[in-house]
């Protein structure tokens, strides 16, 4: 998946956003102020940072050795994964959608109701 198929995908989720709040190098997905999907744009895109459940999180580095730590986030919850293409983009597609429903489970009721999910 290359960085605007990872754009599409990712603003074709109902109410995300992006934008580029730390530096003019950072491209941050995100829903209602929420991020659920970080990439760095001046390194090549070589990482995107997703958010992931703790347990899912441990067990996906363990499994793969492309996903490790969330870099510069809590590493209980956010994860890493290098964009070599070695990870499928179906896959990509599967663990970016599961970060935007932990992000919206997080929102409250009413904004849910408003955003329809």
């Amino acid at each position: 998946m290359n960085i605007e198929e990872l754009r599409e995908f990712c603003l074709s989720l109902k109410g995300a956003e992006e934008s580029m709040p730390f530096d003019d190098e950072v491209l941050v997905f995100s829903i209602k102020g929420k991020m659920f999907c970080l990439t760095g744009i001046s390194n090549n895109y070589e990482f995107i940072i997703l958010k992931c459940d703790p347990e899912e999180a441990i067990e996906l580095r363990e499994r793969h050795p492309e996903v490790s730590p969330g870099y510069h986030m809590n590493k209980k919850h956010w994860n890493s994964i290098r964009t070599d293409g070695s990870i499928s983009d179906k896959l990509f597609r599967e663990w970016i959608r599961k970060s935007y429903d932990l992000v919206v489970a997080g929102l409250p009721k009413k904004i849910r109701q408003e955003l329809g999910l």
